[in-house]
């Protein structure tokens, strides 16, 4: 499978109850991320979490799945095209 550079943003809309959730996620699949950004916005209680990945289109999709069940986060990926 070819790997592909993109990237994963993930906004947590409550910190206290679901960071945890995805920072043990995020540890299972940190073979993948290249580079990682976080904002907490403590005005909103939020976070906003950007991932610079090296991975296939099933990788991004198993790790944005497992993220998109958690309940108050949301997460979006784009993938460059293939070559």
């Amino acid at each position: 499978m070819n790997k592909r550079v993109g990237f994963i943003g993930i906004i947590i809309e409550d910190r206290k109850k679901s960071a945890q959730k995805v920072n043990e996620i995020l540890s299972d699949f940190d073979r993948l991320i290249c580079t990682r950004t976080g904002f907490p916005y403590n005005e909103r209680n939020c976070s906003v979490i950007t991932l610079i990945v090296d991975a296939t289109t099933d990788e991004v999709g198993s790790i944005t799945g497992k993220l998109g069940k958690i309940e108050g986060v949301s997460v979006k990926s784009a993938l460059s095209k293939p070559r």
